[in-house]
Parts: structure tokens; sequence; C-alpha cells
């Protein structure tokens, strides 16, 4: 059976007669929309809607499915919907770029049902600590719980890319960077998360079975400002690809690698075992598990312009 986000959005779409507005009733961007219909298509093994203009027409197998699950839904959406109340307080937790690229602006529509969010921000290890001590409620955490008293649920795969400014892109030597990759990428100087270089290196093992020899130019703890400092032209570095996409889109930043196997690095929905007891906390847990689907972003095929 599709999950239930992909045919809410299937709805938003044949009511409308549009992607773009579908995703602005959604609250969702037009290609995660995209993304949902293609994933319900190839799900069902039928087209549902063909292009016209600017919108979109459905098929008669699309009219049949609208009218079969409308009503359903139309009833959960009164029963869950915005008027639907979402009172109580949820204690929740994570790393500051995903909570501000994602997490929160997920989560804000809530609010406005009487939802009340305290955030704190941090690093796994602190954060699941403060779980455990009853400081928190849900952490967005990258690393799997281990403690008997706190429950782990898969919430969603990060994705990540070797990015560089097209300047330093083209000092790549793309026939070397096929054959040696170590070799070819040696010059470029890095920006880190941190001195241990952890998804740097994590990346380079994965891919080239080795620890970087590069030399580090700068070192902060914030991926958004591991971004800057690579568009600014002050080295290379290995960042999650919803970090880095609104760069790729602009062009500040390339590819400098395509990996055959995309390193992937999973994150969880950490609760205190008896967690999800707590409405608030449940709906906020699946609210997120429901959203997240839609956060697969767009690849960019383009590699380094290479010599």
């Amino acid at each position: 059976m599709p999950n239930l986000d992909l045919l809410v959005t299937f709805l938003a779409i044949h009511r409308t007669g549009s992607l773009t507005a579908a995703a602005a009733r959604r609250g969702l961007t037009q290609p995660a929309v995209s993304g949902q219909l293609a994933k319900l298509e190839q799900e069902l093994g039928r087209q549902l809607f063909a292009r016209a203009g600017r919108g979109v027409v459905p098929t008669a197998y699309a009219d049949d499915l609208a009218a079969r699950v409308g009503p359903h839904l139309d009833q959960l959406t009164a029963e869950l919907g915005p008027d639907a109340t979402a009172a109580g307080t949820v204690r929740l937790a994570g790393p500051a770029e995903l909570m501000t690229a994602r997490i929160l602006p997920t989560l804000a529509p809530l609010t406005a049902r009487g939802l009340r969010l305290r955030v704190t921000l941090g690093v796994a290890q602190d954060l699941l600590k403060a779980l455990v001590d009853d400081q928190v409620d849900i952490v967005v955490s990258a690393i799997r719980p281990k403690r008997g008293t706190v429950a782990a649920t898969t919430f969603v795969d990060e994705e990540f890319v070797l990015v560089g400014p097209p300047a330093l892109a083209r000092t790549v030597n793309a026939r070397q960077l096929a054959e040696e990759p170590v070799k070819a990428l040696a010059h470029l100087p890095l920006v880190a998360y941190d001195d241990d270089l952890p998804i740097i290196r994590r990346y380079w093992r994965s891919e080239f079975g080795r620890r970087p020899p590069n030399a580090t130019s700068v070192t902060v703890a914030d991926l958004r400002a591991v971004l800057a400092a690579v568009v600014a032209g002050a080295g290379v570095s290995v960042l999650p690809r919803y970090i880095a996409e609104p760069a790729l889109t602009a062009g500040s930043v390339e590819v400098l690698h395509q990996a055959q196997v995309q390193p992937l690095n999973t994150l969880f929905l950490a609760t205190r075992a008896d967690g999800l007891t707590d409405r608030a906390t449940a709906l906020v847990h699946d609210h997120l598990k429901a959203r997240a689907g839609a956060w697969a972003p767009s690849r960019n095929p383009a590699g380094p312009a290479g010599t």
C-alpha cells in the first residue's frame, strides 16, 4: 500500500491541476512534489498525470484513484489537520545545521495547533545523554543509541558530496581523477568541520581507501560556515547534499568526484523507551517520519571541469 504522504500529495496535485500549486498547498518544494509523484507512479505501476501547458491532466486511473481515496484522506485531514489540537511541549534536540535547514521549518506549522517546541542544539553524544537524563524528549541523532532505555527509529539518510568552487574544480585533471583520485585531489586545501576531518576522512576512506593527504585551510564547527568558506574559495569539502544543494544549483560550487555508490549517513529519531506514549511527542515523531521522504535532494550530475 502506498505511503499516506504520497497519497496526500497525489490528491493535492489532482485537485489543483499543478505541481507548483500542490507544492504550495503541501508546504513542500516543487522538486519534492515531483519526486513523490514519481515514487507513487512507480509503486502503482501506472501513469497518473500528463503534462498540459503549465499544469497537468489526470489520467482515467488517477480520476478513479482520487474518487476512492479522497473521502478517506479528507476525513483524516479533518481529524489530524491544522484545526486539530497538538497541545503540549516537546523538547527536541539535534545538530544545528539539520535543525535549521529541515527540522524546524517542517515542524513550525504544528505550533499553530498549540504545539510548543523547546529546541536544544548540539552533538549526538551529549544530546543522547540528555535524553537518558530526561532533559529532552526526541533527539535527531547520527549515532544509533545503544542504551536499552532509548528507542531508535531509522529516520533519513544524508547523502554526502565532495564539492569545491569552480576555480579549484578546473585544476583537477579528469584523467588522473579517474585513475589516481587521491593524487588528483591532493593539491586541494580542505575546509573541515573538525581537526580530525570526520566527514572528509570517512569519504576518502570509503571512496579511495585511505585518509586524505591534503592540507587543511579552514576548520569551523558549522557545516553552513564550511560551505561559505568553500564558496569563497578557501578550499574543498565533503558536505551533506542538502547543505550543498543551493550552492550547487547556483553554480557557486561543483561536485568534484562522482561516487559509484554515494556515501550515506543514516540519521535516527531517538526517544526514551516510553517516550511515544506522550501524544505531543508522538505527533512530532510521526510528522518528521512522514516528511522525511520528501527530503531526498535532486541529483546534480555535473562533475569537475578537469583539464
